[in-house]
């Protein structure tokens, strides 16, 4: 069986070779002639799976290596017979660290610490419930935001839901990690408008790490300018790569393309999850695939830090930064996104800088060398999972 991977499915060729004959494509140019003699298709987010791309194709199966399927048109493939899955939970460790380093760059930059704030955390799935979980360590008091969640309760979850207008007045940070949906009765698009923006508390942060549209590009810059935000990181945004005003770019302490999965441990769980997904429609007993010796970067070196003279507030923010580049990643995007030709190079250079964004490391890979650190600190660092050496 031939099975088309996108080039973005980290070590594609390997994992499904043992499934079948394995094609590997960029991904924006898989097109249905591709597919006139393939059974699976196996993309990311930047791949459009619908009946466009599909139809008359003897395509069987689908998988994105990505937690959220926005890019897939579910209920035409539910119509043509195709199985589809996507890669739930794959990066959501990933994506939680991303946020919790967000909160103490931003932390770090106003000189405001993070123990004693108020966390609001707008959907609690499997990235949510983890930031919910990190940010408890650091400190934060945690309101959470799910109203499909609050409705079928998940076995084992005793979590306390709220509603947001119970938590915009108290949020000193707002966190979204939601889907992007239209449907009713919990449409998630602009979610963050106006509306929601005019209710925040005086001076609070925003965090985006789901999908762009769900905040207003228009109503983030007005908020911003009239100071009703004191700040903002964004993976995303409305429209990416384009789309994002001077103003609203310059007013965000930090703008990264769409990275805030892509760990190394991230993009790997995502193609594993798609493997094993693809061998069970096939009905064959493998064993998981392990990448080989060489195939993955060595260990990342220690991160050497003294704590002598220096806050705790900066000191989080200087090692997490320093395991989860933020800064550097947000220099390096805007640095590519200011120099672009126009709208298409503008595109090349996004594709670009997310394919070949394979060496973050998430905080358990990473050892510190520590001197002259608060003992909570230190503590706090190990819970995070970070391997502590004295």
């Amino acid at each position: 069986m031939k099975i088309v991977c996108a080039a973005s499915v980290l070590h594609a060729r390997a994992a499904f070779a043992a499934l079948g004959d394995v094609v590997v494509l960029p991904d924006r140019a898989i097109s249905r002639a591709d597919l006139l003699d393939a059974g699976a298709l196996v993309v990311r987010s930047k791949t459009r799976v619908n009946a466009a791309l599909l139809e008359g194709t003897p395509v069987g199966f689908v998988a994105t290596a990505t937690a959220g399927t926005d890019h897939f048109d579910t209920a035409w493939l539910d119509r043509a017979g195709i199985a589809w899955t996507g890669a739930p939970g794959c990066n959501a460790n990933s994506v939680a660290e991303y946020a919790l380093t967000a909160m103490a760059l931003l932390a770090a930059n106003a000189s405001s610490p993070l123990p004693g704030k108020t966390l609001g955390v707008v959907g609690c799935g499997q990235v949510g419930s983890r930031v919910a979980k990190k940010a408890g360590l650091a400190g934060l008091h945690v309101l959470r935001n799910d109203p499909p969640r609050a409705l079928r309760r998940p076995p084992g979850d005793d979590a306390e839901y709220r509603p947001l207008d119970a938590i915009l007045p108290r949020a000193d940070i707002l966190s979204f990690h939601v889907p992007l949906t239209d449907a009713a009765p919990f449409p998630t698009r602009h979610l963050a408008g106006c509306r929601l923006l005019g209710r925040l508390k005086p001076g609070a942060w925003l965090l985006n790490t789901s999908r762009g549209a769900v905040a207003d590009t228009d109503a983030l810059q007005l908020a911003l300018a009239r100071h009703c935000l004191a700040g903002c990181v964004l993976d995303v945004w409305e429209h990416e790569p384009a789309g994002l005003p001077d103003a609203l770019e310059r007013a965000a302490l930090h703008l990264t393309p769409h990275i805030a999965g892509y760990s190394l441990e991230g993009l790997l769980n995502g193609t594993l999850q798609c493997r094993r997904e693809l061998a069970r429609y096939l009905e064959l007993d493998l064993p998981d695939w392990t990448p080989p010796p060489g195939a993955l970067p060595p260990p990342p070196p220690p991160i050497a830090l003294s704590g002598r003279n220096r806050s705790p507030c900066d000191l989080l923010a200087a090692v997490l930064a320093a395991a989860c580049p933020i800064p550097a990643d947000s220099a390096a995007w805007r640095a590519q996104a200011r120099t672009a030709a126009d709208a298409d190079d503008l595109r090349a250079r996004f594709d670009l800088f997310r394919r070949t964004y394979t060496a973050r490391r998430e905080f358990a890979a990473h050892r510190l060398l520590l001197s002259d650190f608060p003992d909570d600190l230190v503590d706090l660092l190990a819970a995070l999972g970070f391997q502590i050496r004295a």
